[in-house]
């Protein structure tokens, strides 16, 4: 029979990421301005004794959409329950997840950009007043009952913020609120936070080489971290600097964090189509990935650290690109690029 240490060990084990996960306000490192818009809109409603406004997140994924949504549930002492919008399927499923809250619930729904547009027609009075339109029947005997909903309050997260309707970004009256990347200094102190949950010890500068390609982005930065725990674990190694560098070498990520996918791209424009411009698409098809693999997945964090440009053409490589991959740049290019 297995003991409790044993148990929690094995919980801690399989829900990782959830383990990472801060639970306290000053656990959370980074997106500072948030976190005090947070903390007085929070205040003010427990004060008031209601539960908080509607809010929505949004921005790249991996910066702490989700891991937010539980700091307010926490901070409010509210039962949080989650649910995503491929996941609502029908009308029938919302109405389900709503007349089953209690009143001071938080409804959090991840990728909301995502629900049906006839399900989030449903959510408008849901959201403004409280209450919940449904249809029974067909045709002319139809007839609409309305369920009153007990108070709660909408977290929304979404990657595609451009994605949703503007009648539904209208009613997040808590606020709005753009997630940013990291500063290698906060990813930093991310991972040394995570190292010491995770039972790793942490050599000199082993958590700035992995804060340096994490993207600036805290799940990068954990997922880099469990792996040269397990090559340090695997070759009975400390987890130092030039460990990291071993298993990231391995992982085939460079010291600005791109993968092989993402060089190999850059490879393409700069090998193929003599630096740009090149569409979307001829990228997409010489390099075998898909094109929203290269729009949504890789592209964003090239466009960030300047090594393409998006012109009315295509993708051009910069002169960063070159220097990066240790091609030459061409004389002719030089004054267009430099």
């Amino acid at each position: 029979m297995s003991s409790p240490t044993d148990d929690e060990n094995k919980k801690e084990t399989v829900f990782l990421d959830t383990t990472l996960r801060p639970s306290r306000w000053d656990e959370y490192v980074g997106q500072r301005g948030i976190k005090e818009n947070l903390r007085i809109l929070l205040r003010a409603a427990k004060e008031r004794n209601h539960p908080p406004e509607h809010i929505l997140f949004y921005g790249p994924p991996g910066l702490g959409k989700t891991t937010l949504a539980h700091l307010v549930a926490h901070e409010v002492g509210a039962q949080i329950k989650t649910t995503s919008g491929p996941a609502v399927e029908k009308v029938g499923d919302l109405a389900s997840i709503l007349t089953n809250l209690t009143p001071g619930d938080i409804l959090f729904i991840d990728e909301i950009h995502r629900l049906n547009k006839l399900i989030e027609e449903v959510l408008y009075p849901a959201m403004e007043s409280g209450s919940l339109d449904i249809i029974i029947g067909k045709g002319p005997s139809a007839r609409t009952i309305q369920l009153e909903l007990p108070p709660f309050t909408l977290l929304a997260a979404t990657t595609r913020v451009a994605l949703l309707s503007s009648p539904l970004r209208s009613r997040f009256s808590g606020g709005t609120f753009r997630l940013e990347y990291y500063s290698e200094a906060e990813i930093e102190e991310i991972v040394k936070r995570s190292a010491k949950i995770l039972g790793a010890e942490l050599g000199e500068g082993a958590a700035k080489e992995i804060a340096k390609r994490s993207r600036f982005t805290p799940r990068m930065a954990n997922y880099l971290l469990k792996r040269c725990r397990d090559f340090a674990q695997v070759h009975k190694r400390p987890v130092d600097k030039e460990t990291v560098r071993e298993a990231l070498r391995l992982l085939e990520i460079d010291e600005l964090g791109l993968a092989a996918t993402d060089r190999a791209i850059l490879a393409t424009v700069i090998e193929k189509f003599g630096g740009g411009p090149v569409g979307l698409g001829t990228i997409a098809a010489s390099t075998g990935e898909e094109e929203g693999t290269i729009e949504e997945v890789v592209e964003p964090y090239l466009l960030q650290l300047g090594l393409i440009e998006r012109t009315s053409r295509g993708r051009t490589a910069t002169a960063a690109a070159y220097a990066h991959l240790g091609f030459e740049l061409p004389a002719d290019r030089q004054e267009k690029l430099i």
